[in-house]
Parts: structure tokens; sequence; C-alpha cells
């Protein structure tokens, strides 16, 4: 039988030690994929297959805050379906009121990314990813280090966890209550978290020949053209750059300095924000971040990495000059003279029509189905008393 790794959890010294240990493969069910015409089938690895037991686990621990080590923050509290599984802040902020570095990046399409966070070029399984939000002390998230047993005991407790965990993870030898399950069942949701019916989609894979209004026909033009140059980084089905789906093979993510900082004028960016120079230590990629999706961009201010440009209009106008310039300040200097920056980051003029339709089109990109989608949202708003039982005294009354 094929051989895969499953990741095993372990915290010591402070750290996260991933341990791979070899498991068989589970045989892979039939999963019948909801997508939307154009979109290929999203790649699922051969240790955690689709099912629909699977993935509806995983939607009801998605949005659970005993996931958390204090019971206050669930995924969800991060990535909220109405704002495309953004949460409307500059930088996220943990379940012990620890400010992240980052913003939260939008979870669309999120079985398409080569890779899962801003700045790191090696989390590309969102198995992999979870464990970062879920054991990260530096600042902690959901502060799931340390505290496992008090959150597995929470699940054992409830009187429906047990039995989908085991209807999730038939082959389970033994209790299937497990942190490996925990992750397996969150990606597994996350894979299914598919948008692709917004008015640019309905133009070009549904037919719809009226989708779109004349204004956001010219901003399209605007989005794709050689001048501007916005679609060679937003690029692809997703608008976000490479993707991978079932039978494309390993494909190359790409970072971008878009010319945001220039601290100093040196071209380095601010220290807890170094992009993928952080990972990697190479000069030259200083500043360097993944290219977000731009699907539902409309609904998910504030933008950048770090949320420091408020609303899409000022987005425009910072790649219209070719990067910002930072006035004063501590993170004083000229972006658009960045060493490091992109050469595609070259500035363009614009006139107030065609700014506006060039608006008008990044707005075209929101599929209101969705950001309300009843399958994709929290499950528990059927089960109100349940909840409210067990905020109040730490357990779900029978």
């Amino acid at each position: 039988m094929i051989r895969s790794a499953l990741i095993a959890i372990f915290v010591a010294a402070g750290a996260l030690l991933l341990v791979v240990r070899s498991v068989p493969a589970e045989e892979a069910p039939s999963y019948t994929w909801d997508l939307p015409p154009g979109f290929p089938v999203p790649l699922v690895p051969d240790d955690n297959p689709m099912t629909a037991a699977r993935t509806e686990l995983g939607r009801f621990i998605f949005y659970d805050e005993r996931l958390s080590g204090n019971g206050t923050t669930s995924c969800a509290t991060c990535h909220r379906q109405e704002l495309a599984f953004t949460d409307g802040r500059p930088r996220a902020v943990g379940s012990t009121g620890q400010t992240h570095p980052r913003g939260a990046m939008s979870l669309a399409n999120v079985a398409y990314n080569t890779t899962l966070t801003w700045a790191d070029p090696e989390v590309r399984r969102l198995e992999h990813q979870a464990m970062v939000p879920m054991f990260n002390e530096t600042p902690v998230e959901l502060g799931v280090a340390g505290n496992e047993q008090e959150i597995l005991r929470r699940f054992r407790d409830d009187p429906d966890y047990p039995r989908m965990f085991r209807e999730a993870f038939p082959a389970t030898e033994g209790d299937p209550v497990t942190i490996e399950n925990v992750v397996r069942a969150i990606a597994a949701f996350e894979r299914t978290l598919i948008s692709g019916n917004s008015p640019y989609d309905r133009l070009v894979y549904h037919g719809e020949m009226d989708a779109l209004d004349e204004a956001a026909r010219r901003g399209m033009r605007l989005f794709f053209s050689d001048r501007l140059r916005c679609s060679e980084c937003h690029a692809g089905f997703n608008f976000g750059g490479p993707v991978v789906f079932e039978g494309s093979g390993p494909i190359e993510p790409t970072f971008h300095n878009t010319g945001l900082y220039n601290v100093g004028d040196t071209g380095e960016y601010p220290s807890d924000n170094p992009g993928l120079y952080g990972s990697t230590g190479v000069e030259e990629a200083m500043g360097r971040f993944r290219a977000p999706t731009l699907r539902n961009i409309a609904v998910t201010a504030p933008y950048m990495h770090d949320g420091s440009i408020a609303t899409l209009a000022d987005v425009v106008d910072v790649y219209a000059a070719g990067g910002r310039l930072v006035p004063s300040g501590p993170y004083r200097g000229d972006g658009r003279a960045n060493p490091y920056k992109s050469e595609r980051i070259a500035g363009f003029d614009l006139t107030a029509r065609q700014r506006d339709d060039l608006l008008r089109f990044l707005e075209s990109l929101s599929d209101t189905d969705f950001l309300a989608d009843p399958r994709l949202s929290d499950p528990r708003v059927l089960d109100c008393a349940r909840v409210t039982s067990w905020s109040r005294t730490g357990s779900v009354a029978d």
C-alpha cells in the first residue's frame, strides 16, 4: 500500500516540533465537488481524502471557540465569511489579545494556493498551515500549545463530537478525537471554500454578456493591459498568481516587493515584516510577499500584508505612483525608489474615469453567494441553546 505522512505534534522548549511518522495512506472514497464552471479539481493529499463527514466536522471545529486554549477564539474569529474569511482588522489579534505583525489572509479558494502564508515558501499544505495559528506562541494565536488535552476533553465531552470524529475518521484505531484529526478536518473544510460566482465569473465562465456593466468592462481591459500589468502578479482564475490543482504537478510560488516601504531609504522593510527575507535570509528577498487573491477584494479592507492602506482606491493610487512615499515617522522612506522593488511596479497614469472604471472591475470580483452560503456558515447558529450553555458554564449541557 502507498505510504504517506501524518503529522504528530509535540511542543517542547517553547518551539513547535513536527515529527513525521509513516502511516498507510487512506483509500480515497468518492467525493462530489461542487465547483464553478471552469474551475479545476483542487489538489487533495492522499493521507487526508475528502469526505462529506470530514468536511462537516471541520466546519464545526472551524467555528468552535473551544479549539483555543482559553475558549475565546475560533478559526472564524479571524476568518469571517461575510468578509471573504478575513477579519476586517489591519493586523490579526490572537486569543490572548496579542496583535500579530500581519493581517489575516482571505481563505477564498485557498485550496488552489501554491503557498499558504504571506511570506513562507515552505508552507504548502493546509494541514501544515492550520498548525501555525494553533501552536504559534510568538505571538499566541489560538493558544493550543500546552492545552492539547484540555481541548480534546472539551470535544470528547460534547454529545455530538465523538460520533462526528468516528464518522469522519472511521479507519482510526482507538479514540479518533486527536489533534491530528482536528487538523485534518479543518483542512478538509477549508478546501470547500470555493468562490466562483462573481459578476466577472458569470461573464467569463457562464456567458452572461450583461453580467458586467460598461464601466466594469473598461476596468477589466485596463486590469489586463500591458500598461497597468495588474494581471501579471494577480494572475490566473484566482487572481493571486500560480495555482495548484489535481494533475497540475509541482508549481513554484511567486513573491513580490511592491515598493510599500523603503525604511530610511535603505531598501529595508519594517523589522517585524521583512517579507520573504525573513525565511530565506536572501537580501534580494527583502519586502517580497505573496500576491493575495483579488476575489472579493471589495470586502477585505484594510489592505496589504500589514493593513497599512485603508481603501481599495488608495491601493490603486500607490500602484499608479509606482510605490508608496512614507514622508515621516519610523518608516520614513520612498518606496518608489526601493532597490528591491519588482520591475513590474513601474507606475502608470490614469484619468479619474479610468481609476473609477478599474475600481468598478475590482468590485465585480465579489461573489455575494459565497459570502453568505449557508453551507460554509457557522452550523451552531441552528443550536443557539447549546452554544449559550457552553459559553456560560464552560461545558456543553446535554
